[in-house]
């Protein structure tokens, strides 16, 4: 039934408007005479119709960090927060953002809580968040709270890409260096290998191992290809498991030089989120349990599920860290401060601020380090092919001469 958007007048004159759902406008003026009111004008109104996103697609994460901290400042400015949500909503590009920003306004103005409307969208919202939010809904310090996390948002994305960057370098090296040995073994070593059996000369040693990897590769090349499928989806599937997941990570903790940046990046991330979550309000036990599941690393994890349950029974957090054995003695002590001090969010950020500076450091060392191994391992391996297949070309120049 369309819904009419009209105004008209009483018997004694004065002017009404309203809005009236009617079959046609002979109806709406049929519907508003039994009223004592006389139709002057009407005007069909139409159905905006919902623009369409897709309620289960990732954001990125600097999107969602974007709109915490402008809708942070429009609470703190004053705005209530379905008008901030709303005037975000119109300045959003992102299609699938902009939709889930105008459906948690809509459910917030149906009567529920902002906290709840962000429990639909786990995909944007994790539990730290929602959890953050609540705490600040029932302290009534929303915008204090959107502030933190925001903060909390850029230092923990930036520590991603610190460590993001000490791993890419090295392995793309070694990819494209694999990448381009096996082009020469696959198709540039046999045009050498066709030329020398033309030369009916007998190759030296090295010369004649590089001929044999390259035809032992080319002839098994399929293989290679299906046995490297089968161990990644292997991998991936072992890794999947509570016990494989356990065992891969504890070997990433024991690696040299990365097992340590690890273990820093580990500290940093989730004495930060800690740090948030009890600066924010959030129980200790609640905190704990969270910050559990953003740990990175299973081993970190198991050490925190402990503390967690010896917290429960009225212990102190830094007792179990330290019978870990993972966190520092420095990561330790300071906590051990913090609790007997009362202090212990201020602390938890402090050590984030140390251990986020500390991986910057690590990781600039860790590059500059690996850049000249890196360009060693590249000359021995190319350098040592490329002179294996022209000795035989400077042995029969030297004949020749």
């Amino acid at each position: 039934m369309p819904t009419f958007e009209w105004e008209g007048k009483t018997l004694k004159g004065e002017v009404k408007s309203g809005v009236t759902k009617a079959d046609s406008d002979a109806a709406l003026r049929a519907t508003l005479r039994k009223e004592g009111i006389i139709l002057t004008k009407s005007t069909e109104k139409k159905d905006v119709e919902k623009e369409k996103f897709n309620p289960k697609k990732k954001i990125k994460t600097l999107s969602i960090v974007i709109f915490t901290r402008q809708l942070s400042t429009m609470i703190t400015s004053g705005l209530p927060l379905v008008q901030s949500l709303e005037i975000l909503a119109s300045q959003i590009e992102d299609i699938n953002l902009r939709g889930i920003v105008r459906d948690i306004k809509e459910r917030i103005e149906g009567g529920s809580r902002f906290a709840d409307a962000l429990k639909e969208y786990p995909q944007c919202f994790d539990q730290l968040y929602v959890n953050l939010v609540v705490a600040g809904e029932e302290g009534g310090m929303i915008d204090a709270v959107l502030s933190r996390l925001a903060a909390y948002m850029e230092k923990s994305e930036k520590l991603k890409k610190k460590v993001k960057s000490a791993m890419i370098y090295p392995i793309s090296i070694v990819v494209v260096a694999v990448g381009v040995v096996m082009v020469l073994l696959l198709f540039v070593i046999p045009v050498f290998e066709t030329m020398f059996k033309d030369m009916g000369a007998e190759l030296p040693m090295p010369t004649q191992i590089v001929v044999n990897i390259s035809r032992a590769v080319k002839s098994n090349i399929h293989f290679g290809i299906i046995a490297l499928i089968i161990a990644v989806f292997s991998f991936r599937r072992f890794y999947k498991t509570e016990n494989g997941k356990r065992k891969v990570d504890g070997l990433i903790l024991k690696a040299p030089i990365f097992g340590v940046l690890a273990i820093k990046a580990s500290v940093a991330r989730i004495t930060r989120t800690l740090g948030t979550l009890l600066q924010s309000g959030v129980a200790i036990l609640e905190s704990i349990d969270i910050v559990a599941k953003v740990a990175g690393n299973k081993v970190v994890e198991d050490a925190l599920i402990v503390a967690k349950s010896m917290v429960s029974e009225g212990r102190n957090m830094s007792e179990p860290l330290e019978a870990s054995g993972i966190f520092p003695p420095m990561v330790v002590q300071m906590i051990q401060v913090g609790e007997s001090t009362g202090a212990l969010d201020s602390m938890l950020n402090k050590i984030a601020d140390f251990y986020d500076e500390d991986v910057d450091n690590l990781v600039s060392n860790l590059t500059a380090m690996m850049e000249p191994m890196i360009m060693m391992f590249l000359g021995v391996i190319l350098g040592g092919l490329i002179i294996a297949m022209y000795l035989p070309i400077f042995k029969l120049g030297s004949a020749v001469g």
